[in-house]
């Protein structure tokens, strides 16, 4: 079925490398993915045929935060660091139907998220997409088309969707999050989910080996690993959860089953 699609894209951009935003946007229905992409997510739809269900679910665990955070906590300025490919709800979506006065800023390194995004996403002072690198906060929060939307001042919903996963041990994943901390105001929220080594189905683990050959760099870890993640911050009810069931008094989403816990979220607060 791959083949059956067209591979164009905008110039500069190689389609014979996959990425982790292609293979979730195939994994989520999307059309902004290539054969490369496709091949990967085809080898670990082999093994753990529910895979598309764990991208929902981390699209429905972000929905219930956000929504939680415009709504209940009046939050109305959000940062995406590593957004992805455009989806049919995205983070300015979910924060302006709980407040419309809700403002998102977008930011991501891959250059055909960048263009996608910027196409689909920006709204004049509503929403902006930025270049930006997770290990440089710094430039991040200095960028002027950031700093014209968020006012550093007041408390901001930062959205750590997929990404961490993505950061070797070497890197340590812990002190990464905790240089984004200098750049958030008390009374700050952190929503982060991650792909989640639960032990218990050898399927994963060869999924695990597809991810990390295809992909160069999909880390699977347990929940105790992944709480820690959060030092420094005050963790929220329920704590670390599978996806599918964080919050599930929150808005609904596409999930007819329960899911083996392949990704968990955690959302925890800056005093």
């Amino acid at each position: 079925m791959a083949d059956e699609l067209p591979e164009s894209a905008p110039p500069g951009i190689d389609t014979s490398t996959p990425t982790f935003a292609r293979v979730y946007d195939y994994f989520l229905g999307g059309k902004d993915n290539f054969a490369a992409d496709r091949e990967v997510a085809d080898m670990v739809m082999q093994l753990v045929p529910e895979a598309p269900v764990v991208a929902q679910g981390n699209r429905v665990a972000i929905g219930r935060a956000v929504t939680y955070l415009a709504g209940e906590l009046g939050i109305d300025q959000f940062v995406d660091i590593g957004s992805g490919l455009p989806t049919a709800s995205n983070v300015h979506q979910f924060a302006r139907s709980a407040n419309p006065d809700a403002r998102v800023v977008y930011v991501d390194n891959d250059p055909i998220v960048l263009a996608h995004g910027r196409a689909l996403l920006t709204e004049q002072g509503v929403a902006t997409f930025i270049q930006g690198d997770l290990y440089e906060p710094e430039k991040i929060f200095a960028d002027p088309a950031l700093t014209g939307l968020i006012d550093p001042g007041r408390p901001v919903g930062l959205i750590l969707a997929a990404i961490i996963h993505h950061v070797p041990d070497e890197r340590d994943p812990a002190a990464v999050v905790r240089a984004l901390h200098p750049f958030l105001p008390a009374g700050s929220h952190v929503v982060l989910t991650h792909l989640h080594d639960a032990g218990d189905d050898p399927r994963v683990e060869e999924a695990k080996r597809i991810l990390q050959s295809g992909l160069g760099g999909s880390y699977f870890r347990h929940s105790s690993q992944i709480e820690r993640f959060m030092d420094g911050l005050t963790i929220l009810e329920p704590g670390v959860a599978n996806v599918t069931e964080w919050r599930p008094n929150g808005p609904k989403g596409p999930l007819e089953h329960p899911l083996h816990s392949q990704m968990v979220a955690v959302m925890g607060r800056k005093d």
